[in-house]
């Protein structure tokens, strides 16, 4: 399989290609702010074709250029349900500092198109298997897209840390669960590509992150 990326100038937010092999049809994963020119070298780079935008979250940082992306090529966009609305809105997103800088200058139009995701959906798309696991906390709509050898975490869980809880939508409990239940039941030897930063492996995260640390010594149900 083909992963290749690079965070975007702003924020940093890491956007993915993922195809079978060079030279054939792929996805794209959270195309970010100004990423549309350099998206579109490494797409011609390997030679790719994407047909399809999987977006770990909905906030600005990481579909600001979902619908160029869409719109040049007739794809759909697959965002959970729970953070539609900030595809349809960006600002409801945002924190207040955040309003202020993008809301009174920011233009959005949504995609044409766009699909829900599920936990526990197998996306069968461009020759690939990608197994959604919704991870609210971050976002409630906040999902991580998984294959046999990688993750895409989006911002549930960085290298050493984990996404912010604070913005519209975040949930601290929310996020212990997630950890609990759906980072920590995977394996170990799961390369890790996050939303932000650089990449990591579940088995190292286990053992240094703290946030991870401190999930798995929280009872279940204790209400957090």
């Amino acid at each position: 399989m083909l992963v290749a990326g690079f965070p975007a100038e702003a924020f940093g937010t890491n956007c993915y290609v993922v195809a079978p092999a060079p030279g054939e049809q792929c996805v794209v994963i959270d195309p970010g702010i100004g990423v549309v020119d350099r998206l579109d070298a490494l797409l011609a780079e390997h030679r790719l074709q994407p047909a399809a935008v999987l977006l770990t979250h909905g906030h600005l940082d990481h579909t600001f250029s979902v619908t160029p992306v869409c719109g040049a090529r007739g794809i759909t966009a697959y965002i959970h349900p729970d953070d539609g609305e900030m595809l349809a809105d960006p600002a409801k997103g945002l924190s207040t500092d955040l309003t202020s800088l993008f809301g009174g200058r920011l233009t959005w139009t949504e995609p044409e198109d766009v699909a829900p995701l599920e936990d526990g959906l197998v996306l069968k798309i461009a020759g690939l298997e990608l197994i959604v696991d919704h991870a609210p906390g971050h976002t409630r709509g906040s999902v991580m897209f998984r294959s046999a050898e990688e993750v895409f975490t989006g911002d549930v869980l960085f290298k050493d840390s984990i996404g912010r809880t604070d913005l519209p939508g975040g949930s601290m409990p929310q996020m212990w669960a997630s950890l609990r239940d759906k980072v920590l039941t995977l394996p170990d030897e799961l390369v890790v590509l996050p939303g932000h930063g650089p990449g990591t492996t579940i088995g190292r995260e286990r053992q240094y992150n703290p946030y991870l640390r401190e999930a798995s010594e929280k009872p279940q149900n204790r209400g957090w």
